[in-house]
């Protein structure tokens, strides 16, 4: 069998000898390839890379007067537990992909590319793990689990040498007959200023923020449960800004509410009446993606609200009325851009993508006396559909983080006093 095994392939033969073995055998043919194909593969590469490439779009103000500035972070990163229980969402998303320590290098190595200053996290199940690596680029952070058996909640992280905690308020919305999401609140004033100050003193002329960071209740269909959530993180922040001396807020987080949404225009108008819309379609995830501006509702008020429905919405059973105080912006919303990556809301086409959704869901709100100076823009929807679903190789989460940067609105007001 050996000899006809050695015999039968024409282009080796083996010859024994004491301790030398040589091989004979045909001469090899080299194939080269042309340097203009390299050239061509290469191209293509840098081509897809630049596609997948996030960018910053800057505000048409003059901005030169700003010395002022810091870079906020709102972003879902995907907790490890439902990343884990909901795999249907993933099934185009190789598995490594998916691993929280893989997940973890990517989304740290893409935070140190917006040098950012405050991040809010939603979907945070592994505190611990991402306090550690955060402190090594210089954060400090806090963390408010939800209630129930989730163990996912809401953390909020600051650059320890730019800014120091002054104050910390939670909400457990539990405590509200509201399911277990969690909001919570910091005050955060920038260091270099007054090193004592407490809430009776003006924190304005300190150069102090309030922020706030909110993850909604996901199901669509319970938008009850959704306004009385958001309802309530609105009033805390209000309050906390009387407390604080009024000083300038922003709101991040994953708000499980889309642009066209009755949710969306409560928010940016500071009113809604609930009567004139849809239970089941407040949130606009029930809604055709490019639905009318706020008319996601039914017109013949097929899922009236009963008075338990009003009572959690509204706060009241007497009144379907909601108003809140604050006069909110849209980060996104004040930057314009391209068609490519906006809506016709100027709001980001698509902040979050798995098997069975691609839309937006996530903000960063924000009061008059703050200003975006640039925002970085989130991905055409060819660029997403190309990845076949979040997470990928560039994106350790299945939502796309939203970036900001801000300075204090008074620059302008003293650049027109020179």
């Amino acid at each position: 069998m050996e000899e006809q095994s050695s015999s039968t392939n024409p282009q080796r033969s083996f010859t024994r000898k004491k301790r030398k073995l040589t091989i004979e055998s045909e001469p090899l043919t080299l194939t080269l390839i042309p340097d203009h194909t390299h050239t061509s593969k290469h191209k293509q590469n840098q081509r897809r890379r630049n596609s997948e490439n996030r960018k910053w779009v800057y505000s048409t103000r003059d901005c030169s007067n700003h010395k002022d500035k810091f870079v906020l972070i709102s972003y879902n990163i995907l907790g490890v537990e439902n990343a884990s229980k909901h795999k249907d969402l993933y099934i185009n998303v190789p598995p490594k992909f998916l691993k929280w320590k893989q997940r973890l290098r990517v989304i740290r190595k893409e935070i140190a590319r917006y040098n950012p200053s405050v991040l809010c996290f939603q979907e945070v199940d592994r505190f611990d793990d991402l306090n550690t690596t955060l402190q090594k680029d210089g954060f400090k952070g806090v963390y408010q689990a939800r209630t129930g058996e989730a163990r996912d909640g809401c953390g909020i992280f600051w650059k320890d040498e730019m800014f120091s905690l002054m104050h910390e308020e939670n909400i457990e919305f539990k405590n509200f007959g509201l399911r277990d999401n969690v909001a919570q609140f910091c005050v955060l004033k920038m260091n270099g200023c007054q090193t004592h100050v407490d809430a009776t003193e003006n924190l304005k002329t300190h150069r102090s923020i309030l922020v706030g960071n909110i993850h909604v209740l996901f199901n669509p269909s319970r938008g009850d449960i959704k306004l009385g959530q958001v309802r309530l993180f609105l009033a805390k922040a209000h309050r906390l800004l009387e407390t604080w001396g009024n000083i300038p807020v922003i709101l991040g987080g994953d708000f499980n509410s889309m642009p066209q949404s009755a949710m969306y225009q409560f928010i940016a108008s500071s009113e809604l009446n609930i009567q004139h819309h849809e239970r089941k379609k407040i949130c606009g995830q029930n809604c055709p993606l490019h639905y009318p501006t706020f008319q996601c509702h039914s017109n013949y008020y097929s899922s009236r609200w009963n008075k338990e429905e009003i009572r959690l919405a509204t706060g009241t059973k007497h009144s379907t009325y909601l108003k809140h105080k604050l006069k909110l912006t849209s980060a996104y919303h004040g930057v314009p851009a391209t068609r490519l990556t906006r809506d016709e809301y100027g709001e980001p086409l698509a902040t979050s993508f798995h098997s069975r959704f691609m839309g937006t869901v996530d903000y960063i709100w924000h009061t008059g006396d703050l200003v975006p100076l640039k925002v970085l823009e989130t991905l055409p929807i060819e660029t997403l559909e190309k990845t076949e679903g979040l997470p990928s190789k560039r994106w350790g989460s299945d939502h796309l983080a939203l970036v900001c940067e801000f300075a204090f609105a008074d620059a302008d007001i003293e650049a027109l006093d020179i």
